[in-house]
């Protein structure tokens, strides 16, 4: 089932969510958020982007490959994920977030990410991730800790962007897929 994605302005995106109680059946929502992530062109979707604070987020990366790097992107849920470390120096590049559409900015972040979490099957997981698998997952883990990709840029460039902002809380914005407008 497509859900629609909650757009900026919304409570939900600033708040920190909550674990999910282990061994909660969250298969047909992992599966809602897969089809509604796709149905926004998008790579990543957070719980708190469909409405819901619970620490839970899912990236498909094998969509931003390019030709002949198959292999190098994943698709998979995260339950109640905790990053342990980030490693190495800073790099920017500009991102993008469904409930914040039309608008890009360049962010900073680490390249690798050690990460531990709950698959689907709350089975126990920890890895490593680099480049731009450890940045999708940067995204959305920053969503289930209660900060948005404008969080990291400059006062100045937010003051530039209040207008657009305030457009799409209030429904003002073109966009392909359903969206939760908080000012309507």
């Amino acid at each position: 089932m497509i859900l629609p994605v909650v757009a900026f302005g919304d409570p939900v995106l600033k708040r920190v969510a909550d674990d999910i109680a282990p061994n909660t059946d969250v298969k047909a929502l992992v599966a809602n958020m897969f089809e509604t992530m796709y149905a926004a062109n998008g790579v990543g979707l957070a719980a708190p982007q469909i409405g819901q604070s619970i620490r839970l987020f899912v990236i498909d990366s094998t969509l931003m490959q390019e030709e002949g790097e198959e292999g190098k992107g994943y698709k998979l849920a995260f339950i109640n994920p905790e990053i342990l470390e980030e490693t190495g120096e800073l790099w920017g590049y500009e991102e993008g977030c469904l409930s914040i559409p039309g608008i890009r900015a360049q962010v900073q972040r680490r390249p690798v990410i050690k990460i531990k979490y709950f698959n689907e099957n709350w089975e126990p997981q920890e890895m490593t991730f680099d480049g731009m698998n450890a940045r999708v997952i940067q995204h959305e883990y920053d969503h289930i800790e209660g900060k948005l990709f404008i969080d990291y840029i400059t006062q100045l460039r937010k003051q530039l962007l209040k207008g657009k902002l305030s457009d799409i809380s209030k429904g003002k914005v073109d966009v392909s897929y359903r969206m939760k407008f908080p000012v309507k």
